[in-house]
């Protein structure tokens, strides 16, 4: 039902539908688009302060130009929401039973108003460049404008410095929005910045401008949350001839003082009470990995181990914050770079420092080069701990599951994934303590679990058996244990067959011994991943079994982008529930 059917953005089904309003009711807009932020964002989640920092901008930018002949690139796009409402998917704003049909991100599969489907930062200049060329080639008398919007704290992203550059080689019109809300995720770091504020200290007259050194035409403008000044700005800048760069000064979370206050905490946000801004789901006493992690980080420090702790802009994912508290010489913020971050990490390990790399999943993809190239290649100590790392119900674009595909086709890396919280703590003391070659932890996302570490020593895998049955072994890697457990459960249950129930611990090395062993007792092995399949786990026990008898069934994920699905819905599509595994394994068993 809609909640608001005496809005005015009821009556707004295109961007056209705004250019004969008068500035009160493009007020009236906006403050209705913040409204319907905080009430969507409250109750199923998603990026508060960045949509409610551009409110007047986005308003001002389709009440001027003439989307989509015009078109505009939106940096992550998690600040297209209000983008979103004036290009027809207000209703996934205003009626709650519609929320989920709107992603969080730009989509072209939403708009004919949006070009590309991005998550990830620092690409919206390179973008823009890209549709500029193709304009100017397909269609040169082409007037249609190419709108960049990039936050400062995507420009700490080498690819938006790239994107400047060629940018300055265009003769044609290019319009590139910096905008500068003082804010990255947290905190922005780096030198970069202190041009930034330089800028903004002087309205933009300081003679130390980055943009103009790149051959770049720039202009300031200090209230970005302003309507009527945006729209301005704006209509001087329409149909420019030649690349400039708007440099707009916006306050981040404008209009909600809980994310004014808290600008990092309402970056993104789990639901939330609006009116005291605390997590409808909190559970401050629960015990995490990540709390668990920190704090062997410092008894590793209090023993005298040079260890620090390094991030891309990412430290609320891991609670890092809290480690900065306790050691801030120790604690390094590359900002949105995680290429950076890697090779700095790789240095330091070089160098006799233990680094202890964190990072997420879906933004490694983003640092592939140094996997390679600085960690693999020159085997640097480096330890890592990656989150997400596992099949989501969230957007196309932030997937977390392709990481062991990418890590474990690498020679040199040893990437392990433990399944409860004393065997991961075990993982990283022998991380930190081993100086032979990278090492990389899968840290759990499911429920913690509680258990035991049958080994101290992971340079040699041994696996760890379980439960000793014959016909089926279950081969459960990290989070999906307990889905192991239930498999086992399933198949004594169903087909009255006590399976063999193995912890592999690493997704990398093999225990050869115990995979040939197996083949005197078992028919079928089956492995259990929360990642995607190709290039998984399970292919590396295929390859294992192929010149034998052993029939192998690999569950996981396929080679596919999932977007916005339930998790329940993947798991029933993918067959990962424990009765569609059974299944699976008794049509194997009677074919054989």
């Amino acid at each position: 039902m809609n909640l608001h059917p005496d809005y005015l953005l009821n009556k707004v089904n295109e961007p056209q539908d705004i250019k004969e309003m008068s500035l009160d009711e493009l007020k009236q807009l906006a403050n209705e688009i913040r409204t319907l932020v905080l009430e969507r964002v409250s109750k199923i989640g998603g990026h508060v302060g960045p949509n409610l920092g551009v409110l007047e901008l986005t308003v001002a930018y389709h009440y001027v130009f003439n989307s989509p002949h015009d078109k505009i690139v939106w940096d992550v796009s998690h600040q297209s929401y209000p983008h979103k409402m004036l290009t027809g998917r207000k209703l996934g704003f205003l009626d709650p039973d519609h929320y989920d049909d709107v992603t969080g991100y730009s989509s072209p599969a939403e708009s004919n108003h949006d070009f590309f489907e991005i998550g990830h930062t620092s690409t919206s200049i390179a973008l823009a460049v890209g549709l500029a060329h193709a304009r100017d080639l397909v269609c040169p008398d082409s007037k249609d404008n190419i709108v960049a919007v990039i936050g400062d704290g995507s420009l700490s992203g080498g690819i938006a410095f790239e994107g400047l550059n060629n940018a300055a080689m265009l003769k044609s019109n290019l319009i590139i929005i910096v905008n500068d809300n003082e804010m990255s995720i947290d905190e922005n770091k780096g030198g970069l910045y202190k041009g930034l504020k330089e800028l903004r200290d002087t309205q933009g007259t300081s003679e130390n401008n980055i943009f103009k050194f790149m051959g770049l035409d720039y202009r300031y403008v200090e209230n970005g949350n302003d309507l009527q000044n945006m729209i301005n700005v704006f209509k001087e800048v329409k149909d420019i001839d030649h690349p400039i760069v708007l440099h707009i000064h916006t306050e981040k979370g404008n209009g909600y003082a809980p994310a004014e206050e808290n600008e990092m905490q309402y970056h993104w946000r789990s639901p939330f009470d609006l009116k005291t801004g605390k997590d409808k789901n909190e559970h401050p006493d629960e015990e995490t990995y990540s709390d668990a992690v920190l704090e062997e980080l410092d008894r590793q420090i209090e023993a005298g181990v040079p260890v620090v702790a390094m991030n891309a802009a990412i430290p609320g994912v891991f609670n890092l914050k809290k480690f900065q508290e306790k050691h801030p010489e120790r604690y390094f913020d590359t900002g949105i770079a995680e290429q950076e971050c890697i090779s700095s990490a790789v240095a330091m390990a070089s160098a006799g420092a233990r680094p202890v790399v964190f990072q997420n999943s879906t933004f490694l993809q983003r640092a592939y080069d140094q996997l390679i190239h600085d960690m693999a290649l020159n085997d640097a100590p480096v330890v890592m701990i990656v989150r997400n790392g596992t099949i989501s119900s969230g957007s196309a674009t932030h997937q977390g599951s392709f990481d062991i595909s990418m890590i474990s086709s690498l020679p040199n890396i040893e990437y392990l994934a433990p399944t409860n919280v004393e065997e991961m703590i075990s993982m990283l003391r022998w991380a930190i303590k081993q100086t032979d070659q990278p090492v990389v932890i899968r840290e759990p996302e499911k429920p913690l679990l509680h258990g035991e570490a049958t080994q101290d020593d992971y340079s040699n895998i041994k696996y760890n058996i379980a439960h000793q049955g014959s016909e089926v072994a279950i081969m459960a890697v990290g989070d999906f244990w307990k889905l192991g457990q239930e498999v086992c459960t399933e198949l004594k249950k169903k087909l009255n067959i006590d399976a063999t129930l193995i912890n592999p611990k690493s997704l990398t090395g093999i225990d050869a011994d115990v995979l040939h062993h197996l083949a005197e007792n078992h028919d079928v092995v089956v492995t259990l991943e929360d990642a995607s399949l190709s290039g998984g786990f399970g292919e590396t026990i295929d390859r294992y079994y192929g010149p034998t008898s052993m029939k192998v069934l690999n569950f996981g994920a396929p080679r596919e982008f999932a977007d916005n699905v339930p998790l329940d819905v993947l798991y029933e599509w993918y067959h990962l529930t424990p009765s569609q595994i059974v299944d699976d394994i008794e049509k194997v068993i009677h074919s054989i």
